[in-house]
């Protein structure tokens, strides 16, 4: 089965798993972001599949999101200038800005603290995607059955895109307005966990193979 085959069968399986608990609002999980300009703007395409260009900013942010439209956008400033100021271009690579944050307390698992957002310059091969840019700088990362990316360098411990209740959402995303009784997850939440979902093997294995190459 080729890798693309692979990455089909494993988003239909997030999206055959939409039939959560009917009384959730929100779900705790990684949201993808890319950036244009000042602007974060919620990725239409997985990590995985995103072939990122040299001098783009791309954002991860861990929080309790509805859907997409309600998704908490990475904080902070953010430009390529200043998250690659030291890092060298090199020929045949590419330079990424990333940036990880790592969400507020209101958004933690019970007994977990957020480490503090930070960036990182990756610096890949040009045809390398952003699941292998993230796992060259960002390891630890854990992943669910489901190749849905559920920790970046290890936060959360446990816990991977679980729904929370009404009363237990401590902080809005984008304040976007909610209408009508919850019926369960909504499309767009599915298809913003098709754009984190990842095959977390397939990423690590390219990138220890290009690190090994001649």
């Amino acid at each position: 089965m080729t890798r693309r085959a692979v990455l089909v069968s494993l988003v239909a399986g997030v999206l055959l798993a939409g039939v959560s608990p009917a009384h959730a609002t929100g779900y705790r999980y990684w949201s993808f972001w890319d950036r244009t300009g000042t602007t974060w703007t919620y990725a239409t395409q997985g990590p995985s599949t995103a072939v990122p260009s040299d001098g783009d900013v791309q954002g991860f942010r861990f929080a309790v999101s509805e859907d997409s439209s309600d998704a908490t956008k990475p904080r902070g400033s953010a430009s390529f200038t200043g998250i690659c100021a030291h890092t060298p271009a090199r020929e045949g690579r590419k330079r990424v800005a990333l940036v990880l944050d790592f969400g507020t307390a209101a958004d933690a698992p019970s007994g977990e603290i957020p480490p503090a957002a930070r960036t990182e310059c990756a610096s890949v091969p040009r045809d390398a995607t952003t699941a292998e840019a993230l796992a060259s700088v960002a390891e630890p990362l854990r992943y669910s059955a489901n190749a849905l990316l559920c920790a970046v360098s290890g936060y959360p411990e446990t816990g991977c895109g679980e729904p929370v209740a009404e009363n237990s959402k401590q902080e809005k995303g984008t304040g976007s307005k909610r209408s009508g009784s919850d019926s369960g997850p909504s499309v767009g939440l599915f298809a913003g966990a098709g754009a984190v979902a990842v095959l977390g093997a397939a990423a690590v294995w390219q990138t220890r193979r290009r690190r090994n190459a001649p």
